[in-house]
């Protein structure tokens, strides 16, 4: 693991002095093994008590760990077969949103998701997962290519947020989320949404208005970043760890709220310590509601989910 969270060094101390333990026993043949699983257990218990009492703002910093599963990874450990399809046919190709064709466990789909890169200059080019217009645009054509073939969508959310800058907003920012929302609510296909990272404002939601909206547990999904809220409410991002409480962006809140569906376990240390474990526990997760789904006829699913997102909207009697 190439990067560290704060919080994390001590655990990082730890797995240093495992690895120079086990160099050493094999470099000079020591036995050191009591003291290396005595280590390992050290960590497997600073692990579960870190992970296990993370604040919001500690779950927004591991949201956005660079080593979190991206798009392409899911895309490339769950989906075969897959034909990349690119263009909103208006305007231009979107980097930071991908979609396209593939097989899922036998079925044939619609993927479609953020990306946000890796290296830097992969982050660039994804534009760090920020969509502009021709990228909602491309996934409204995409959604609707679905719908034609009665293909179910699977939206993978990593953003955070819509392209902000100038240009994206002469052509149509505003126009662009809304209408890729109306498609979602508006499909008679299923559709099913992963927050697998951060789900930032409307950026996130533009592709995430579905019939189940699955979250990792580690991730994120707000109306405003917590450095955004901190900078309107308290005029400096110094507050953004207050802001990150008073949000309730943690998957446990929100599941709590009822505005999603199921918080998917990442492995112990968060789903940048196993990716690979990761992508399949969000694969086996796809198919229970993908199986459930299937048996909903196309408008009584429009309806359904019309209605489950009008429900959120309701005032609530405290």
């Amino acid at each position: 693991m190439s990067f560290l969270l704060d919080f994390e060094r001590p655990i990082a101390e730890l797995e240093g002095k495992i690895k120079e333990l086990r160099r050493l026993m094999e470099s000079r043949a020591l036995d050191l093994g009591d003291e290396v699983a005595r280590l390992e257990a050290r960590v497997t218990k600073l692990l579960t008590q870190t992970y296990g009492r993370l604040t919001p703002w500690q779950k927004t910093q591991v949201a956005r760990h660079p080593d979190r599963p991206r798009f392409r990874d899911y895309v490339a450990g769950l989906i075969e077969d897959f034909v990349p399809l690119a263009g909103d046919r208006s305007y231009a190709e979107d980097p930071a949103l991908l979609g396209g064709l593939g097989r899922f466990r036998g079925r044939s789909v619609m993927v479609i998701g953020q990306e946000k890169g890796r290296e830097t200059e992969d982050r660039v080019r994804h534009n760090f997962g920020m969509a502009r217009p021709e990228g909602y645009r491309k996934a409204v054509r995409l959604m609707r290519l679905a719908e034609r073939f009665q293909l179910p969508v699977l939206s993978f959310v990593d953003t955070p947020g819509a392209h902000p800058g100038i240009g994206a907003e002469e052509r149509g920012q505003a126009e662009a989320i809304a209408r890729s929302i109306d498609t979602c609510l508006d499909l008679a296909v299923p559709i099913v949404a992963v927050v697998i990272g951060e789900g930032g404002s409307g950026g996130a939601i533009a592709i995430a208005a579905a019939d189940r909206v699955l979250m990792l547990e580690h991730a994120i999904y707000s109306v405003i970043s917590p450095e955004g809220c901190a900078a309107i409410l308290w005029r400096s991002q110094d507050k953004a760890e207050e802001a990150a409480d008073a949000l309730r962006l943690t998957a446990q809140d929100l599941q709590s709220m009822g505005l999603v569906d199921e918080i998917i376990e990442e492995p112990l240390g968060g789903a940048h310590r196993g990716v690979q474990t990761t992508v399949e526990r969000v694969g086996d997760a796809l198919v229970r509601h993908l199986d459930e789904l299937s048996e909903i006829p196309g408008a009584e699913l429009a309806a359904r989910r019309r209605a489950k997102f009008l429900e959120m909207g309701r005032a609530r009697e405290s």
